[in-house]
């Protein structure tokens, strides 16, 4: 099962935030994150709180789930207020966020517009495994104002899916996508993984390939982490099989890059390339920046003005807690300023924009020449970008920015 919560301060019962928090609300990008924490299968290396069906037992069920979402995010309009700004994007992830009912989706974004309100041009994302949707259920959600979808694809190889724990059929995916196109969904994104035991440079090559020929916007590919308390881990372990290698990892990271670059994909962050900035991810550029969300769902986590909060984790606990209409969040933590600025040196060096030079302290900035002589690091007026080479030893270039 995954980890433990966090431990942090208590939160009131009606959810309400401190005034540091509020101070600033509405000048602040804002997005609504929606968990939806349903598997048919549990992978073997994902940590992410998830159930199916058979450890949910009889306790809880998708229409209590989705009944205690709307019932969070008419809260949030509660805590926020009138100061609360319309939503520039909305996410739904998971778990896997089409095993709800269209309609069920469209009923929690429903939600959201009513309370919060959504920009005119707001960015709504759908994570999606590529047999969990049909031409019929994309055509609904394209209806209901999803604009984007991103289908966990993982892999193009059959041996990989496996290792992995993935169900689907690889050449299922074309197919999803060609059928989100034909639903006028405006963004298609893919989501690979690579460095999983077993899988070749080959292998690895063919997923990309395959990949591209879908013509995605927008790609994803992350190097896998085997997570403590994963069926992964244990195998790890055991011998069963390989922990992933940093060179293997690096060699697939390079192909990766450059593959997609040729076929037109930039990067604007470490694992993610876009065929342009307006096919970007914005709810994911809204957490590298350190803007505000609001997390809905079991285990989601939330940040407004420095204050971030975490929500019980099981869906029952969850749904028992927003029908006595007390908040459903476990705990939270107000963070100082220190705090505020390291995150966002480890978020924004991540990104191509670069990192301001301003968030960096004395010792964070007498190591710049070295990592520039280094090969590491490019100065582009006041901000620090990453080279290739950066990339690859990002976690290092971080921590001499740290000291």
């Amino acid at each position: 099962m995954p980890s433990a919560l966090p431990d942090g301060d208590p939160v009131p019962a009606d959810g309400s935030l401190p005034g540091s928090a509020m101070a600033g609300l509405g000048e602040r990008p804002f997005g609504v994150y929606v968990h939806v924490p349903f598997c048919r299968v549990r992978c073997g290396y994902c940590d992410f709180n998830t159930y199916t069906a058979g450890e949910l037992g009889g306790s809880t069920s998708t229409a209590s789930y989705v009944a205690a979402a709307i019932a969070e995010v008419a809260l949030a309009r509660e805590v926020l207020g009138d100061s609360a700004p319309p939503a520039s994007t909305v996410f739904f992830g998971g778990g896997t966020p089409t095993l709800l009912p269209a309609a069920d989706l469209a009923r929690v974004l429903a939600a959201i517009r009513q309370h919060l309100g959504l920009t005119a041009d707001a960015e709504i994302t759908a994570e999606a495994n590529p047999d969990s949707v049909d031409a019929r259920s994309l055509a609904a959600l394209r209806e209901a104002g999803f604009t984007r979808l991103s289908f966990g694809m993982q892999s193009a190889v059959p041996h990989v899916l496996a290792t992995l724990d993935r169900t689907h059929d690889p050449d299922r995916v074309p197919l999803a996508v060609a059928e989100a196109r034909a639903a006028c969904f405006e963004q298609v994104s893919l989501d690979l993984i690579y460095g999983t035991p077993g899988e070749t440079l080959a292998d690895w090559e063919r997923s990309l390939t395959a990949a591209l020929a879908c013509a995605p916007d927008h790609v994803s590919a992350y190097a896998l982490i085997v997570e403590e308390g994963t069926a992964l881990a244990r195998k790890v372990r055991r011998g069963e099989v390989p922990a992933p290698n940093d060179d293997d990892l690096a060699d697939k990271y390079l192909l990766a890059d450059r593959l997609l670059t040729t076929a037109g994909l930039e990067w604007y962050e470490l694992s993610n390339w876009a065929t342009s900035s307006a096919a970007r991810c914005r709810h994911n550029e809204l957490y590298w920046t350190g803007a505000d969300w609001w997390g809905v769902g079991p285990g989601a986590h939330s940040h407004v003005g420095g204050t971030r909060w975490w929500n019980v984790k099981h869906p029952a606990a969850y749904a028992e807690r927003l029908a006595a209409r007390r908040s459903p969040a476990h705990a939270r933590e107000v963070l100082d300023p220190e705090t505020r600025r390291i995150e966002q040196v480890l978020l924004e060096s991540r990104l191509r924009a670069g990192l301001p030079l301003a968030l960096l302290d004395d010792a964070g900035l007498a190591v710049v020449a070295d990592l520039a002589e280094r090969g590491l690091i490019d100065r582009h007026g006041e901000r620090l970008v990453l080279t290739p080479d950066g990339r690859l030893l990002a976690d290092a270039v971080v921590r001499a920015l740290l000291p």
